[in-house]
């Protein structure tokens, strides 16, 4: 299996996804680690990013999900994946699963305020709002209003894993 945590910049998803991969044992990714230099000077900038910049970066995070799976390597991923075309080119088999970390505007903002050391620019979580397609499909919905060790809890209930 390969989990796929998801969501705005700010909903946890590193936080979530790296005490989800200890709890398991399985390796944790951290998309973010995968964009070319000019994605990352762009969103320092606070420039979004369109699906130009997004492409190849996607097709590295899809080979490296489908070399986990074909190798037997369980994993969790961090990534934004906020349309749903992105989700569909990651999810290569059955065995993604996506857990989307859903927050309030506010709350996200607060958080983005308070965090230091990373390089998104927070005056880009409107424009990550804009673009959100929120889960139509069977994908597990986890409120980012409690603790993460509440949120790996239900991940691990729903997921069975």
């Amino acid at each position: 299996m390969f989990i796929i945590v998801f969501g705005v910049t700010g909903a946890g998803k590193t936080t979530i996804g790296q005490l989800l991969a200890e709890k398991l044992g399985w390796l944790f990714y951290d998309a973010d680690d995968f964009h070319p230099i000019t994605n990352i000077d762009k969103m320092k900038k606070g420039i979004p990013l369109v699906d130009e910049d997004r492409t190849p970066w996607l097709a590295s995070l899809q080979a490296l999900i489908r070399t986990s799976l074909e190798t037997k390597k369980p994993g969790v991923m961090a990534c934004s994946a906020l349309r749903e075309s992105y989700r569909d080119y990651l999810c290569v088999t059955k065995d993604v699963r996506f857990v989307y970390l859903r927050g309030d505007f506010n709350l996200i903002r607060r958080r983005l305020e308070s965090r230091m050391g990373h390089y998104m620019n927070p005056v880009l979580l409107q424009s990550q709002f804009d673009i959100l397609e929120e889960p139509q499909h069977g994908e597990l919905v986890v409120s980012v209003d409690q603790s993460p060790e509440q949120i790996v809890a239900e991940i691990r209930k729903e997921l069975r894993v």
